[in-house]
């Protein structure tokens, strides 16, 4: 006021700079209560300086094994907290029992706080909370400024890579009015531009969380470990969110779409999947790769069958829709609702890279493709489709799209691919794709992921993808009898003059090789050798490790084999 003392507003002033700074002013202001509290120890109780020892000793354990009282988990910042801690406690240990001024004690106490205080002082995550109170303090103005009046800071918390925040608005404001200030919002606060997140409170539609990024948590790569999962009912692991959270997405019973524009690191996300479901031994996999087997063929030890041109990739799509209908046939008679895919009646899952090129080169494979979208989930028959380029035209006009529960969205070239890939609206929501920066960014959309959260996929090298389906090979299940006799029932018959009687003399190992010679290229199934040879399956199997060993035959596709 105009009539108070000008005593009065020089105390208030010196007060509110003294709280504002508090944190600056923190190593000082413990010294002045060391100092305070030695003057009435030693004057008072000077007797008691053994048992302000004990106190200090289990203070600096407490710090620096614990973090207590204060929770700290960074091993630096804890030995920092046992050091501060056990000089602070020596120094009033002697200060009680000497006196404060007694010797270089005093000298002491300064000197040790200027030391102790230029760690303080410089501690990212101290400044980090300085800077998180003054936005709490100036949130009121800067909402105005920026046209998002009547907003406040609920609750502010410091982690590693910065500070988050839960954040209401006023009634009528919804998130949509946030996502699209969030440019503004970057602006108020003085940070780089992309460093602020914003995630609706799936409770309350007028609250959200703010995320606001000093450093950026994916601007590494991050090694894959390994696979994690060990049935197809197992979550695969893809990567890590910004809050280092791993991003884990289920595959049974869904089909799922990968969509990414040129390095954007598509390639990577379909490793780690590929990586995970090779582990799985419910799982079988198909593969298609119309560019020549470039991204697939290193997996081809663990494909059961890998298609490299549009002929014999019409062929595959059309022996899954079989398997399909095969397996949905036996299921209405069993009563049975769904097919639960175990070692001995795995999954079928048919990865596609580059799915776009398929559209454009067999159409007949593209209608066998939305048929299996269509009914293949009940049954375990499920696609996973990568592409570059997610036109309408290359979705079949949405309709294999729409049948995707799962899509992974990384950089795209255009805005509106990013409502191509995931949905239509996501862009207006917060789901910004085309301005992710580094390859193995991506977005993901499906169950339990309903919030435009950042991720980074693993990296999978060409070491790990050899060693990984290296390791894997030989423990690939086949597909179960029921779905195997679909698939051979549609498959070109062999001419009856090419079946011999089990009881003739023909030589069956002759037979085999001529069978093998005249194969297809995409090879001969086992069944196809047996029903040919009129031989059993384990001396068909030991024959071919014999030939291949020889040179004389080799496997095609798993399980299926030529000269």
């Amino acid at each position: 006021m105009p009539d108070e003392p000008l005593f009065l507003i020089a105390i208030a002033a010196i007060g509110r700079g003294l709280f504002r700074y508090r944190s600056e002013l923190a190593p000082l202001t413990t010294a002045l209560v060391l100092g305070i509290a030695s003057v009435w120890l030693h004057h008072a109780h000077a007797y008691a300086w053994p048992w302000v020892s004990l106190a200090t000793v289990a203070a600096t354990l407490a710090a620096g094994l614990r973090g207590l009282p204060w929770g700290i988990k960074r091993t630096e910042e804890r030995v920092y907290a046992a050091i501060a801690s056990a000089a602070a406690g020596a120094w009033l240990s002697a200060a009680t029992a000497y006196g404060p001024g007694s010797g270089p004690l005093f000298m002491v106490l300064v000197l040790g706080t200027v030391v102790l205080a230029v760690p303080w002082w410089t501690h990212r995550r101290r400044r980090a909370r300085v800077k998180v109170d003054r936005v709490i303090h100036a949130w009121p103005d800067i909402a105005e400024a920026i046209g998002l009046t009547g907003s406040r800071i609920r609750s502010a918390v410091v982690d590693t890579w910065g500070w988050r925040a839960r954040m209401s608005l006023r009634p009528g404001q919804t998130v949509a009015d946030v996502i699209a200030h969030v440019p503004a919002i970057e602006s108020a606060l003085g940070t780089r531009p992309g460093a602020v997140r914003v995630e609706q409170d799936p409770a309350h539609a007028g609250r959200f969380v703010m995320r606001v990024l000093a450093a950026d948590p994916h601007a590494g790569a991050i090694p894959w470990p390994g696979p994690t999962a060990r049935s197809l009912a197992d979550p695969i692991e893809l990567g890590v969110f910004e809050d280092a959270t791993t991003v884990r997405v289920p595959l049974q019973r869904r089909h799922a779409l990968i969509g990414g524009t040129t390095d954007s690191g598509k390639s990577g996300v379909l490793n780690v999947i590929l990586g995970n479901l090779a582990a799985c031994p419910d799982v079988v996999l198909w593969g298609i790769d119309l560019k020549g087997g470039m991204e697939l063929r290193p997996w081809a030890p663990c494909l059961a069958r890998l298609a490299t041109t549009p002929a014999e990739a019409t062929r595959l799509l059309a022996d899954a829709v079989a398997v399909l209908e095969a397996r949905a046939h036996a299921s209405s008679r069993d009563n049975s609702r769904v097919w639960q895919p175990t070692a001995a009646a795995p999954a079928l899952v048919i990865v596609i890279d580059e799915y776009a090129e398929l559209a454009d080169t067999a159409p007949e494979a593209v209608a066998h493709a939305e048929s299996i979208a269509r009914r293949g989930r009940a049954v375990a028959v499920d696609l996973l489709a990568a592409t570059q380029r997610p036109t309408q035209k290359a979705m079949g006009g949405g309709a294999l799209r729409s049948q995707m529960s799962v899509r992974v969205c990384l950089r795209v070239r255009e805005r509106r691919d990013v409502d191509l890939i995931l949905d239509k609206g996501l862009l207006a929501a917060g789901w910004h794709a085309h301005t992710l920066d580094a390859p193995g960014k991506f977005y993901v959309l499906a169950d339990g992921h309903t919030q435009p959260r950042r991720a980074r996929a693993y990296l999978v090298t060409d070491d790990h993808v050899s060693a990984t389906a290296a390791r894997y090979s030989s423990t690939r299940p086949d597909l179960d009898p029921l779905s195997q006799a679909a698939i051979d029932h549609t498959t070109t018959p062999i001419e009856p003059s090419e079946i011999i009687d089990p009881h003739s003399t023909v030589d069956p190992d002759r037979t085999l090789l001529s069978a093998l010679e005249q194969a297809p290229d995409d090879g001969l199934a086992v069944p196809e050798l047996m029903r040919i040879t009129g031989m059993r399956r384990t001396w068909i199997y030991d024959r071919l490790q014999v030939h291949a060993a020889a040179g004389r035959a080799r496997q095609v596709a798993r399980g299926r084999w030529r000269a």
